[in-house]
């Protein structure tokens, strides 16, 4: 049964999904388990996890905060978990089980991540028995606190916090975490690297876990990549001009946040302040293809038919199927 309802997720999959071995993906599904606990008043409390290790299981340490008495769950067999590593900032945490029968994912040896990479997020969205797949692609990667924290657009929900993003061969990137509120929501994964520094955190054996992490503090005080996202759901230019502005001062070599101050002006309609901004942002990330994107896009309304074809030249050695998706979208051949 498990394996039907996967495969039929994968035949409902956007086209360059497809390429993927089904046979490692079913692999990664059976590494993600459920989270659950009574909360302190009673009701039933629950979230996903991965198997990383023998009888090790990383998850976020958000989903024990009500809960003094959790467990791992696979169906209608139970684990008890008999210890925990917690890094309440980054809001992870690594459990200790007893008996637990299921093969850790693989993780991902080459954690190189490049935008517009094929993702899968796996994970108990909605508290359903059978983990769901859902695909995506990575929109960009944030550097922060020495890892790259990763949004992409593989959709999860409540009940899928602790499960696993991973690439199209089943390996595992990152843990599902947190995303913004609203229909158009943005994803973010924190990254496997930090498995490592977390195996390393002091053994604790008492729930609840209490600690706020670095997402829920105050607005102000949040990664600048952060602080952009709603302004940018919203369309409030203004704002997101103004928060890009500080992510320049505060780290004037990151080429998301002049490629966010782009997107800003360009929606204001000042085009030349635009243009300059993508330029910064391609010369700090020449694989920065939004932003080669949209360099494209204005060179279309200026007519300069040289720069258009250099950008999709320098689109297409990053990635083909985007540069074709960019010539469609200016009209323009390969020779333009």
């Amino acid at each position: 049964m498990r394996k039907f309802v996967l495969i039929l997720a994968l035949l409902n999959m956007p086209k360059p999904a497809l390429a993927i071995d089904q046979q490692k993906v079913l692999a990664a599904m059976q590494a993600v388990v459920m989270v659950r606990g009574y909360g302190d008043k009673g009701g039933l409390a629950y979230g996903s996890g991965v198997v990383v290790a023998d009888n090790k299981v990383m998850t976020n340490c958000h989903i024990f905060r009500s809960t003094k008495q959790p467990w791992v769950a696979r169906g209608e067999d139970t684990y008890n978990i008999v210890s925990v590593q917690a890094d309440r900032w980054h809001d992870l945490c690594l459990l200790t089980t007893l008996g637990l029968p299921f093969k850790p994912a693989t993780i991902a040896k080459n954690r190189y991540l490049r935008r517009g990479q094929d993702v899968l997020s796996i994970g108990h969205s909605n508290g359903v028995p059978v983990p769901l797949t859902s695909a995506g692609t990575i929109k960009s990667t944030y550097p922060f606190e020495g890892v790259r924290v990763i949004r992409s657009s593989a959709p999860f929900r409540m009940g899928a916090s602790g499960s696993g993003i991973f690439d199209i061969d089943g390996n595992l990137l990152g843990i599902n975490t947190f995303k913004t509120p609203g229909k158009h929501a943005y994803f973010y994964s924190l990254p496997i690297k930090w498995l490592d520094d977390l195996a390393k955190q002091p053994v604790e054996t008492v729930f609840p876990i209490v600690g706020k992490s670095f997402w829920e503090d105050d607005d102000d005080k949040k990664p600048f990549f952060m602080q952009m996202a709603i302004p940018e759901i919203n369309e409030d230019w203004l704002k997101l001009a103004q928060v890009a502005q500080k992510w320049i001062e505060a780290d004037p070599k990151n080429s998301d946040a002049w490629y966010e101050l782009g997107s800003a002006y360009e929606n204001l309609h000042k085009i030349d302040d635009a243009e300059h901004a993508y330029k910064q942002s391609a010369l700090l990330d020449a694989n920065n293809t939004d932003s080669l994107f949209r360099l494209g896009v204005i060179a279309q309304s200026k007519g300069d038919k040289l720069a258009m074809h250099a950008i999709y030249l320098a689109i297409a050695k990053i990635d083909q199927l985007l540069a074709d998706e960019y010539s469609n979208t200016i009209s323009c051949s390969k020779e333009c």
